[in-house]
């Protein structure tokens, strides 16, 4: 997010302000992260005449909309402010840029349109888009339902939307973001511009490293993208946007439907999980459903200190006393409740956690302290060779353990290509997961990772023929040079959040 002097603020530890102290216009730790704020998006055509009768440092046009958007929620004389005049940004540009930013491998939706099809009458396809957006004669198609496997054995459904409507909906999503990007608080992070898992990660470590924090709840919302209500999302949405076209498209994305074995649904609720429009109006919906009563309940009711970490719908909020961690849980169920939401009773869990919890387990003889999941990680109370309190963080087992099995498979059916060619896809998925899971106090894990892919290698390679002549020595060899050693890639959690939050002005 750019602040009022025009520097991006860092990322976020969400935690309490001191007690018996007056109300302040910002939080003592609280910050915002930064967001990427898009300011290459222009109204203007792309003409020669562009350069020229744009001044070199003028703002784009949705650069004014989160500069309107940032100083409407500043006043309070004015907390319902609402933009009314959003569409006209929904420019010929602007779906061309969309476009360019969809997948071009990605799997084409019921109209079976492919990213080359459309690239091949690009000018004349958004222009004939661009016009039946503004004349209002622009349909929405259903999604295409698929499943992909979960870690847990189960199936995920998947909706792949048409292309165009992936274009608009992107456009779209662009031009709401510059109004919501300046209302989501600092301790949301998912799907936003400027913020990534390992933000929220960061934040989450240094916010029990630095609060006292003794307990953690684990929130999941059993179904959520399936779940959420249309009259509540489009109050919500109505709350801020009072652009009647934009409201209109919205609901013709969310009445269009599923379309499954030849079968069209209309589900009364829910957003399809996998449409580029579906993460912004979820964060949308938590915002007002949990982010701003969460904020509210931690200054009034909280008696120690309280952290919160939300990455889209999963939500992670710590702790210094029992007694808040058990009420927040009791209140927070009815919230849910209220708009149509559950917390599913057995994976919500509220346990022992913090820097101090190893000393009383002790103390009380209780064993170790239990462990929670969060976005891929195991986190673990650990103690350094010195005896004090390390955060430790582990590639999730299951989730490591159905990669590998996917990988092997993979593996098997690309054994009777070239060596290099395998040795190239086996690098690109070592480096990509490198990328990810290369943090401090998980290289056992990702040591293991990488072993585990050669030994699948070798039997594939074996498996060419009866008569194969692969050894350990010369896998080794092949290892080497295809499947890279790992090493961390990640500074210490403080380390990139300090960096990032240095110097930045803190939020409400």
């Amino acid at each position: 997010m750019i602040n009022d002097q025009g520097k991006s603020d860092g990322p976020v530890v969400p935690a309490k302000s001191p007690n018996n102290v007056a109300p302040a216009t910002a939080e003592v730790v609280e910050e915002r992260g930064p967001a990427k704020e898009n300011t290459n998006g222009q109204n203007a055509s792309r003409t020669q005449s562009r350069s020229s009768r744009q001044l070199p440092d003028a703002p784009s046009a949705l650069d004014r909309v989160r500069r309107a958007a940032r100083q409407s929620r500043a006043r309070a004389s004015r907390p319902k402010e609402r933009f009314t005049a959003l569409f006209h940004h929904v420019t010929e540009d602007r779906l061309r840029a969309a476009f360019f930013a969809t997948s071009r491998r990605a799997a084409p939706g019921v109209d079976r349109i492919t990213w080359q099809q459309y690239r091949a009458d690009i000018d004349r396809r958004i222009s004939d888009l661009h016009a039946r957006l503004h004349r209002g004669a622009y349909r929405a198609s259903p999604s295409r339902r698929v499943f992909i496997p979960k870690a847990d054995g189960g199936e995920r459904p998947l909706a792949i939307a048409s292309l165009e409507d992936k274009i608009v909906q992107r456009a779209v999503a662009e031009v709401l973001c510059a109004v919501y990007e300046e209302d989501f608080l600092g301790f949301s992070y998912g799907f936003r511009a400027g913020r990534s898992q390992h933000d929220a990660l960061d934040a989450l470590a240094v916010g029990i490293f630095r609060n006292k924090i003794n307990w953690v709840l684990d929130c999941d919302i059993r179904g959520f993208f399936d779940a959420m209500s249309h009259e509540w999302l489009q109050r919500f949405i109505e709350h801020r946007i009072g652009d009647g076209r934009i409201l209109r498209l919205i609901q013709k994305w969310l009445k269009a439907g599923i379309m499954e074995d030849g079968k069209r649904t209309r589900p009364q609720v829910g957003s399809p999980q996998g449409a580029t429009i579906s993460p912004l109006l979820a964060n949308v919906y938590l915002h007002y459903v949990f982010d701003l009563w969460a904020h509210a309940w931690r200054r009034r009711n909280a008696g120690g200190d309280m952290i919160m970490i939300r990455y889209a719908d999963d939500i992670i909020v710590g702790f210094q006393l029992k007694s808040d961690a058990s009420r927040f849980r009791f209140e927070l169920t009815q919230r849910m409740q209220k708009f149509g939401l559950e917390l599913h009773p057995e994976k919500t869990r509220m346990l022992q956690f913090g820097k101090l919890v190893p000393q009383y387990r002790k103390r009380d003889g209780k064993g170790r302290a239990e462990t929670f999941d969060f976005l891929g990680f195991t986190h673990i109370c650990g103690t350094s060779r010195g005896g004090k309190f390390l955060l430790l963080r582990r590639t999730i087992k299951k989730r490591m353990r159905a990669s590998l099995k996917t990988i092997r498979s993979e593996l098997m059916r690309r054994r009777h290509r070239s060596i290099p060619e395998q040795g190239t896809w086996v690098k690109s998925i070592l480096r990509g997961h490198y990328a990810y899971f290369a943090v401090p106090g998980n290289i056992c894990r990702v040591a293991a990772f990488r072993d585990q892919i050669v030994r699948h290698w070798l039997h594939a390679l074996r498996r060419r023929s009866h008569k194969h002549n692969m050894t350990w020595d010369r896998m080794h060899q092949l290892a080497q040079t295809w499947a890279p050693s790992p090493r961390i890639l990640h500074p210490w959690p403080e380390q990139r959040f300090d960096a990032k939050i240095r110097g930045r002005s803190p939020v409400r």
